[in-house]
């Protein structure tokens, strides 16, 4: 799949990642550049780092290049951001019975990367958001993706509206998530191709999106709760969607 060039980030703007899950991920991808990395020689002793500059640290001085707390886990990488995708590609590589993901201003990195989790876990297309309001790469959305940063495409579009009728284009089904739609999600599946849109927690979906989703429908949810958190609901949309399609 092709991906636009992208400039050599500042070293100060250059993602962390942290963790072994993730850092085993990013070497993994021939796409990601890996700029140092630091480690405890414990950890190191547990992966083949090839030619990329490392840095042997304790505990301690590790736990100071993420932010507190962080599980590290032994070691950091400083990586550079991945080059954006292009839509159209993605979409060329539609096949049916794989869902693709479109996400409405969900600007929560811990939430992103549980949802490119769940994408990776059912075997999604790939993930749709907006290019500014969206969450950029980071340690923190990498660890809770478990890996799929580095496996489950991610589109980043400057218009929603128009990424959403380039779908409907290529043949999907646009399918928008509110608590107020009459539908249930089973009800509301049409084709093959499933587009699944998910809007933010609290204000949901923009009515401008809404407006270009061929069906709204509704988790069928117990009432003693309003709502499910946005990476709960992708997973469970995403669920329903592959029992659908068999």
């Amino acid at each position: 799949m092709r991906r636009k060039a992208r400039q050599a980030t500042k070293p100060e703007n250059r993602p962390r990642f942290w963790g072994r899950h993730a850092v085993a991920a990013a070497l993994g991808n021939p796409e990601r550049t890996i700029a140092r990395i630091w480690a405890t020689r414990e950890a190191a002793a547990q992966f083949d780092f090839g030619d990329i500059p490392v840095t042997f640290a304790d505990v301690a001085d590790l736990g100071r290049l993420v932010p507190r707390e962080a599980p590290h886990q032994g070691v950091v990488a400083e990586v550079e951001k991945l080059p954006d995708l292009w839509l159209g590609d993605l979409l060329d590589q539609a096949e049916d019975g794989r869902p693709l993901l479109v996400l409405d201003q969900v600007t929560d990195p811990h939430n992103v990367g549980a949802i490119l989790r769940s994408a990776a876990a059912f075997d999604a297309l790939g993930i749709v958001t907006q290019d500014r309001h969206a969450p950029p790469e980071s340690g923190a959305l990498a660890k809770a993706a478990s890996g799929a940063l580095e496996t489950v495409p991610w589109v980043r579009v400057v218009n929603l509206a128009r990424a959403l009728e380039e779908m409907a284009e290529a043949g999907f089904w646009r399918v928008g998530l509110t608590g107020e739609a009459d539908m249930t999600l089973a009800e509301a599946m049409g084709p093959a191709r499933i587009a699944l849109v998910l809007g933010a927690e609290g204000e949901g979906m923009r009515q401008n999106t809404e407006t270009h989703c061929d069906a709204l429908a509704r988790l069928p949810i117990s009432d003693r709760i309003e709502s499910l958190n946005v990476s709960n609901a992708a997973a469970i949309a995403l669920y329903a969607a592959t029992v659908a399609r068999g």
